[in-house]
């Protein structure tokens, strides 16, 4: 699972406010130019991003790993087409150019997220939230974004020991329904456990809706974040 890891890259160093923006930007950028030439330029600025935050794309890829079958299934189904007047399936490989491009881009996105994930502290994407948006709203999104940061590794590794522990029992050898029924059950009860524990954990720290955050300033290097997002924001209206 993506998580951050302490660093001293040009990522690292630069604002939350101004990655958030960065990647903004990106997304915008992404679903404005769709065809290969764009996506080739996008290419090429998400390899910055990682580069920035030294951030492998190996380990970026692998972090969303359950995503990728998803992103491979589109343009396979997009190929099957099927004439229920005749009962036929007949294969269509050039339809499969349109869901291709559109999971490339939303590859290239999540490679952009990996790189904004692994540089930068959840208390710290807490705070840029909240000052991005003042008020409840953004103190209800800032906590949200730091729960869901903590939580859902918490939750993966703990399939993943409900799995390790279902083989090592010889799991294997039951039918996959019954393999699913096991694994999902058992996660429930995991992931309801965990969110009573939190929930009671948060009642003895007196949680708050107005904690001490960290201090965030833009500082000089900010400019050459905030010149990209501007570029790429500028990008998708030409």
């Amino acid at each position: 699972m993506l998580s951050y890891r302490p660093g001293d890259s040009l990522a690292h160093r630069l604002d939350p406010r101004t990655k958030l923006c960065c990647q903004a930007a990106f997304a915008v950028a992404a679903f404005a130019h769709t065809t290969p030439p764009g996506l080739a330029a996008l290419t090429g600025v998400a390899a910055f991003f990682l580069v920035s935050g030294r951030v492998s794309p190996i380990r970026a890829v692998r972090g969303y790993l359950p995503a990728l079958p998803f992103l491979v299934a589109g343009p396979l189904v997009a190929t099957v087409g099927v004439d229920l007047r005749g009962w036929t399936v007949g294969l269509d490989p050039g339809a499969a150019a349109g869901p291709l491009l559109a999971s490339y881009r939303v590859l290239l996105l999540l490679l952009v997220s990996a790189a904004y994930l692994e540089t930068t502290p959840v208390r710290d994407s807490r705070a840029a939230i909240q000052r991005l948006l003042p008020g409840r709203i953004g103190r209800l999104l800032g906590v949200g974004v730091a729960l869901v940061f903590r939580f859902v590794p918490l939750l993966r590794a703990d399939l993943s020991r409900i799995r390790e522990a279902s083989r090592a029992r010889l799991g294997d050898e039951r039918r996959l329904r019954e393999r699913m029924r096991v694994v999902a059950a058992a996660g429930i009860r995991r992931a309801f456990g965990r969110a009573d524990r939190l929930a009671l954990a948060l009642r003895a720290r007196c949680f708050a809706w107005n904690p001490t955050l960290p201090a965030l300033r833009f500082e000089r290097r900010d400019v050459l974040g905030l010149g990209v997002a501007g570029a790429l924001a500028a990008s998708a209206l030409l």
